[in-house]
């Protein structure tokens, strides 16, 4: 089977060609069926090679410890081949005296002594280049940029650089990316370089030997570390692990949640295929299914029957008492908002409430978010408020946190509570007009905190919108998921709700429609839901084109619009003929299932509007979100202001 990977590229290529090597093909063979450089082959023949000598040792000794580590292999790599742990590799590394050196980057290429922060570790040297620190405080970054964790972090961690030289402290960065600001030489007294593993932040905090690190504002891959970092005697500001990991720990958090008294959405974790076919059926579909690892990237997936069910546990082949999946009720036409906030000691101090535009089952980064709520009961605000402070205090939080909240009929369930900055700070920060991160480095330090702060009763609105790059992904479906996929957000400033979406969706990319719309409803519901809002379309004077059921359930309500047929069918007019003439100025395009992702006319319909860059709403909160604004602005137009005009008195 590797040979036909070899042949043909996938995503697991690098590592069949690794079987074939551990197997005895030769690398010219390789080089004829995958026509990879040699010089490449020749360097993983040499990984492998090395890879076997350590299996075969009867007992590793320095010199063959000190090879593999100049090599490249993590101490975990070397556990794994040794069947052993990564603490105890690292045990027997460190009674050889094998530790990293310290080496500055020579920014000057050579023509004149560097001198520079920017620092990196490496087993090929001999001295360090630096002394160790003044007794910094470490920041951990976000590491590289990727869909679910970007520059929304890295601001975080900017922040708190700063934050932190107001204060009087020298600080240490650890971060990986060169494109993010954290990374700039100014930001910080002293930057590594380097990955952030558990082995390589223990080797530099072992150097530098810090006051405190800050793991709470790089994100989940910061967070992680949490624990391990603990166990290893390293201060970690702000909240404790031990408290980290119970928010971090389904089953924890969870009892800790029975323990208050708060709702959750009913969950079970499962290691067979027949399990979760049989707690499916009993908590009802849909169910959300997550596996315990990330398997190609699909980390969760809605399931509607036993059929779509079997198909997620189809990918996921791996389910067993090492893989499990949780299985958890997924609540159908629920809001979700969200709580970002910081708290001292158990007590919570400022708090931000956002409101998504979308029903739950759109992930949080890919949602369109509105400060504050529009639609929120004041009397679900103060629950959720009264919820928050039960939380922070059971947790014992100090610094960062945000939880998420279900929503539905005044009903509130908590969905999970991350003891770290998330991704929206940047953006309740700049709404709010609190830096909510400098606020969070107070209470990390354990200084005491005084202020009222205004976050709720504002005189203004803010929206954020989503950006995506499915015009990059060839073949994706550009339809919101409970996986992440946008890769940006812009957010607006309004007198009005309406203003301020409107603006946000203009600026993320999006162009309003001049004069035709396609609108193409499946599901019964979304054809009645959507009704007044379509009358509000053709009131306003666009002109709409539907696919055949869709025109018949609105000629029946006495909404004009012309029929098309579906691309499929063949028969004319067609929505294929609107879309190759460039007519469409808007799709509107709502799945029967708007979570499952199918290969049909929808797909079809959704992945020609990227292509041909038509503008596509394919949600139908969104879309009467949408279509509300536009009545409401209609001739007035937007005002354009600047951002501290909408925070005067």
């Amino acid at each position: 089977k590797y040979m036909d990977e070899i042949r043909n590229p996938t995503p697991y290529r690098i590592f069949r060609i690794a079987e074939a090597m551990r197997a005895g093909v030769g690398v010219e063979k390789i080089h004829s069926l995958s026509k990879i450089d040699l010089w490449f082959l020749y360097k993983m023949r040499h990984i492998i090679e090395l890879e076997e000598k350590m299996r075969r040792a009867k007992k590793l000794d320095r010199e063959l410890i000190l090879l593999a580590k100049k090599n490249g292999f993590s101490d975990l790599q070397i556990a794994v081949m040794r069947k052993s742990t990564e603490g105890e590799a690292r045990a027997l590394r460190l009674t050889f005296h094998i530790t990293p050196f310290v080496k500055q980057i020579d920014t000057l290429a050579g023509e004149f002594p560097a001198k520079t922060n920017y620092l990196y570790m490496t087993y090929h040297g001999n001295a360090h280049d630096v002394l160790p620190g003044k007794k910094s405080i470490a920041v951990l970054g976000s590491g590289p940029y990727c869909i679910g964790s970007s520059v929304e972090f890295d601001w975080s961690s900017v922040q708190t650089l700063r934050s932190l030289k107001t204060h009087g402290h020298e600080t240490i960065m650890i971060n990986s990316n060169p494109e993010t600001v954290s990374t700039d030489y100014d930001e910080s007294d002293r930057l590594y370089f380097e990955e952030l593993t558990f082995e390589r932040v223990l080797d530099i905090h072992d150097f530098e030997k810090p006051k405190g690190v800050v793991l709470s504002m790089g994100g989940q891959i910061a967070n992680n570390l949490a624990l391990p970092l603990y166990e290893n005697k390293v201060r970690v500001l702000g909240t404790s692990p031990q408290d980290i990991d119970r928010a971090e720990d389904r089953s924890a958090f969870s009892k800790l949640l029975d323990g208050l008294g708060v709702h959750q959405p009913p969950w079970v974790k499962l290691t067979t295929k027949s399990e979760a076919i049989r707690v499916s059926e009993k908590l009802g579909y849909p169910v959300l299914v997550r596996p315990s690892y990330v398997l190609s990237g699909a980390a969760m997936s809605v399931a509607f029957d036993k059929e779509s069910l079997l198909k997620f546990l189809e990918r996921a082949r791996n389910v067993s008492d090492k893989y499990p999946v949780v299985i958890s009720k997924f609540i159908e036409n629920a809001r979700e908002i969200e709580i970002d906030g910081v708290a001292s000691r158990g007590k919570l101090v400022i708090y931000a409430i956002t409101e998504h535009v979308e029903n739950a089952g759109t992930h949080s980064g890919d949602a369109t978010v509105v400060i504050p709520p529009q639609r929120t009961y004041v009397e679900t605000i103060r629950r959720a408020k009264d919820i928050t402070r039960k939380v922070v205090k059971a947790l014992r939080i100090s610094g960062p946190f945000n939880i998420q909240f279900l929503a539905k009929e005044n009903h509130l369930q908590v969905i999970e509570c991350n003891v770290r900055a998330s991704r929206s700070f940047p953006f309740v920060s700049k709404a709010c007009g609190y830096n909510f991160i400098e606020i969070a480095t107070q209470a990390l330090l354990g200084k005491e905190i005084k202020g009222e702060y205004r976050t709720l009763d504002l005189d203004y609105v803010v929206v954020k919108s989503p950006q995506f790059s499915y015009h990059r992904i060839k073949g994706a479906d550009p339809l919101a998921h409970v996986e992440m996929a946008s890769t940006g957000e812009v957010a607006c400033f309004g007198d009005s709700y309406a203003e301020a979406l409107l603006k946000a969706m203009l600026a993320s990319g999006f162009r309003l429609p001049k004069k035709n719309i396609l609108v193409s409803l499946g599901k019964e519901e979304n054809k009645v839901k959507l009704l007044p809002s379509l009358r509000k379309l053709h009131a306003l004077g666009f002109r709409l084109f539907a696919t055949e059921h869709t025109a018949d359930f609105l000629r029946e309500e006495e909404v004009s619009c012309k029929k098309v047929y579906k691309i499929h069918t063949k028969k004319r007019p067609n929505v294929s003929d609107l879309l190759v003439k460039g007519a469409l100025d808007l799709i509107i395009n709502i799945p029967a299932r708007a979570l499952l992702r199918e290969t049909n006319d929808g797909f079809i319909i959704r992945r020609k509007a990227v292509d041909l860059n038509i503008p596509l709403i394919t949600n139908r909160q969104l879309a009467e979100a949408f279509i509300f604004a536009l009545e409401e602005v209609g001739a007035k137009g937007l005002l354009t202001k600047n951002r501290d005009e909408y925070r005067k008195e």
